[in-house]
């Protein structure tokens, strides 16, 4: 690399390093405008509801207490880290951070109030943070969204270095290329010494060996150094490479030969010095629990009463532009490798089970799955409701029967599963879902492979939590028709 061409990576690196360094000032400055706009509106409350008996030294004891609760929360959250740089834009840690500052914030409020025996208005505290919690996290949602989106168009973006093996390299570039919204951009790559590549089988340029850490990192400005498997032979050389970026504006990141488990299951204790990983065993028998069950009705019978002109506009769409079947039944198999007729509303011609055979001789697929972008089989109205995925939606009678839940892997036909190997048939331990990791990772944009690891993962780590994650990244995903064809 030229010496001007180090000059502008390191001038573009500062620039992308400053504008990433924004995101906690301006999450703190929004956090500060939330509360002050809770406490504002616990303050009118007080005032304004009738339930709470009223006081004439009320409304000076709130305008006292008022601003050092502010003050203090805002200052709770600065205590509690939840304005470090890496928990922005992933992760449930921010939320989590702002649930703890805000319970801090009130125990010592109540506790404070007690010991000076301030008379403070218990309907003033309540309503406080009866508001100021639910805001806070709205506001943060929201803030997340924007980073996302921001990030996906190139902007508050770090620059990365990998280290590793150049196979780990490459897969774990793909997931970063992928997932844009993490805000990651590949500079180069770091490989082991006695490997002597210009770049990656995936063409990620080699920065040097991981001996060089250092030199690498600050020759491209990089944010962060991530290390995959692969990296180094022993800890010692992990170890050094930790002394060299010491003190340098560099974050590192370690991705564990341990893939594919939740950090739920994960529990680390040390000892001796050695990080001792203990891991839970899978949940398979969980994401088949009663309560999940519960949930699934409930939640398929609100969804039918909520969207139901919905549904009867599609099928009325279907039937007169064709005059065919508005359902379309086709046999999946279930949990347990049980069969079942799964709906859908009809998106194709009538003949296309007939047409997808001459399909499948013409055009070569590498997996068990067959999917096209332009299927010709589709219809006009097909093309809307596939991209909207209202297609999907008559599966929640699916749901309410217990053919298939709300969340799981996807729904897998009796000739794909007649191909599962044995880890792919783990995928059957659970009833399918309506939506789930697959849909809201890339949908059919994904690999073979990378659809299986995720409805792999799924099995393995389900939680209620993960649940209503994925649901509520659904709207997201549908709405921006990625993958969906």
């Amino acid at each position: 690399m030229t010496l001007l061409g180090h000059a502008v990576n390191r001038m573009a690196g500062t620039r992308r390093s400053q504008s990433a360094r924004l995101i906690p000032i301006a999450a703190a400055i929004g956090d500060v405008l939330t509360l002050a706009l809770a406490v504002f509106l616990a303050m009118v409350g007080r005032q304004e509801l009738t339930f709470f008996n009223p006081a004439s030294d009320v409304r000076d004891y709130v305008s006292v207490a008022a601003g050092p609760l502010l003050l203090g929360w805002a200052a709770m959250l600065l205590a509690v880290g939840a304005y470090a740089r890496d928990i922005f834009g992933a992760g449930t840690d921010e939320y989590k951070l702002v649930l703890k500052a805000s319970l801090l914030s009130a125990g010592l409020v109540g506790i404070g109030c007690f010991l000076t025996r301030f008379p403070l208005s218990r309907g003033f505290f309540l309503l406080a943070f009866t508001i100021g919690v639910p805001l806070l996290l709205t506001w943060r949602l929201v803030f997340r969204r924007s980073i996302q989106q921001t990030r996906k168009h190139g902007h508050l973006r770090e620059g990365v270095v990998i280290a590793g093996n150049p196979q780990h390299i490459d897969d774990l570039a793909a997931v970063l290329r992928r997932e844009s919204w993490l805000g990651y951009t590949v500079l180069g790559a770091l490989v082991t010494p006695g490997r002597p590549l210009i770049e990656t089988p995936a063409g990620i340029p080699v920065l040097g060996t991981t001996t060089d850490t250092l030199a690498a990192v600050e020759g491209v400005d990089a944010d962060v150094i991530i290390f995959a498997d692969g990296a180094f032979s022993s800890a010692h050389d992990l170890r050094r490479a930790m002394w060299e970026i010491e003190g340098h504006s560099v974050r590192a990141i370690i991705v564990p030969s341990l893939t594919d488990v939740s950090s739920e299951r994960l529990k680390v204790r040390p000892v001796a010095g050695l990080p001792l990983v203990h891991v839970d065993a899978p949940r398979t028998v969980q994401a088949s629990h009663w309560a999940k069950r519960v949930f699934d009705i409930l939640g398929s019978a609100g969804a039918m009463l909520l969207i139901s002109p919905l549904l009867l506009a599609t099928a009325v769409w279907i039937k007169f532009h064709d005059g065919g079947p508005v359902l379309f039944r086709q046999t999946r198999i279930g949990r347990d490798g049980r069969p079942f007729s799964c709906y859908k509303f009809r998106s194709m011609v009538t003949d296309a089970e007939q047409l997808r055979i001459d399909l499948e001789t013409n055009h070569e697929r590498s997996s068990v799955m067959f999917k096209m972008v332009d299927d010709p089989r589709v219809t006009r109205p097909g093309r809307l409701i596939r991209r909207l995925s209202i297609d999907e939606l008559p599966q929640l009678w699916n749901v309410l029967r217990g053919q298939m839940s709300l969340v799981g892997p996807r729904p897998p036909l009796p000739h794909e599963v007649a191909r599962y190997s044995t880890d792919m048939s783990r995928r059957l331990r659970v009833r399918p879902g309506l939506t789930g990791l697959w849909q809201v990772s890339g949908r059919s944009d994904l690999s073979w492979d990378e659809t299986v690891r995720l409805d792999l993962y799924y099995v393995d780590n389900w939680s209620m939590v993960q649940d209503l994650n994925i649901l509520a990244r659904t709207v997201s995903a549908v709405l921006s028709s990625r993958g969906a064809y």
